[in-house]
């Protein structure tokens, strides 16, 4: 009988096999675990909408960004949940507000630990909205301006990194040069260049209380689609990814990850500097949701999700798993 000269098998045939010629290397030094931190103390109350994830106050949050050093995580993302809110979102650019604070915390605690924040107003305004909200329309210039605002108060803090989650048109110009008339040089833009307005952000809305008003309903403030990314489009996504690396970005990210690996895979193809993607609380959910159920492996299909999104092209992964897949991959050692 005959048989061709190669047998695609043959290199799968031992897990030692398959890691010699495994062609993408999953890593924790990919990962980023998100935060969310809220007024108060001695907190850590379970979120509701996303098992196994908390709100932390800034006395307690140092003792989990410790945790995820200690998994040897580089980074954490912070979202912060104020007190009061307003119409501007002052609370968002306060000296002594809750990421400001939690960010001073973490230092001291694991000064090598890399700190995110993100940068926008959604979950400081009482309306639920990006930015300011001029004539029944989000005004994109003046919320430029308080992003510039809310990242230097960010950088003064000790952020390493700030990331404009916000999706207005030149937001990172003007937080570059907010930084670098300030002499914050060295603290660096992750911006969330391709955010698209997407179905999947439900449980992290929940999360951080940052969902638009329901007195908008039926209006064109009723969601988020008239700044947020259409998601049938891709090559307005290379677009919006250029113009934030000319403006100065240094990161740049696509989100979600799942539904739009094919926009990861264009970005890595054409653009040189890092890229980042957000394996966002509605892909985190549904493994979760699906598991609990009984209807997969969780731990697998965590880290099946997660090759998916580093062999599209992502360098550095924003993920609810972080913590888990850290542990996962340090038993598979």
């Amino acid at each position: 009988m005959f048989f061709p000269k190669i047998r695609m098998r043959r290199l799968r045939r031992s897990e030692s096999m398959r890691k010699l010629v495994r062609e993408t290397a999953l890593s924790v030094d990919d990962l980023v675990y998100p935060l969310f931190v809220r007024e108060g103390k001695n907190l850590k109350q379970p979120i509701k909408s996303m098992a196994g994830c908390f709100h932390f106050s800034p006395d307690t949050i140092a003792a989990e960004a410790a945790e995820v050093a200690k998994l040897g995580i580089p980074a954490v993302l912070l979202f912060g949940l104020p007190k009061k809110k307003d119409d501007i979102g002052s609370e968002a650019w306060a000296e002594n507000g809750v990421v400001q604070r939690a960010i001073g915390e973490i230092k001291k605690a694991v000064p090598q630990l890399l700190v995110i924040t993100d940068i926008c107003l959604c979950e400081y305004t009482s309306h639920g909205h990006c930015g300011v909200i001029t004539n029944g329309k989000v005004d994109n210039d003046a919320t430029c301006e308080l992003l510039a605002k809310v990242a230097l108060s960010h950088a003064q803090a000790d952020a390493d990194i700030v990331a404009p989650s916000d999706m207005m048109d030149g937001r990172v110009r003007y937080i570059r040069e907010a930084l670098e008339e300030n002499g914050f040089h060295n603290v660096a833009i992750m911006s969330y260049a391709a955010k698209h307005a997407s179905a999947f952000y439900g449980p992290f809305r929940s999360a951080a209380e940052s969902a638009p008003s329901p007195a908008f309903t039926g209006t064109s403030l009723a969601d988020r689609k008239t700044y947020q990314m259409d998601p049938a489009n891709a090559y307005q996504a290379m677009a919006e990814i250029a113009l934030d690396i000319e403006e100065g970005a240094d990161i740049v990210m696509v989100k979600p990850a799942l539904c739009y690996l094919d926009v990861i895979y264009r970005a890595r193809q054409r653009f040189d500097c890092p890229i980042a993607a957000y394996n966002v609380s509605g892909e985190y959910m549904m493994v979760q949701s699906a598991a609990q159920a009984g209807l997969l492996d969780k731990n697998a299909a965590m880290i099946e999700m997660l090759y998916s999104i580093k062999r599209a092209g992502a360098d550095i992964i924003i993920t609810y798993f972080a913590k888990e897949a850290a542990r996962q991959m340090q038993k598979s050692k």
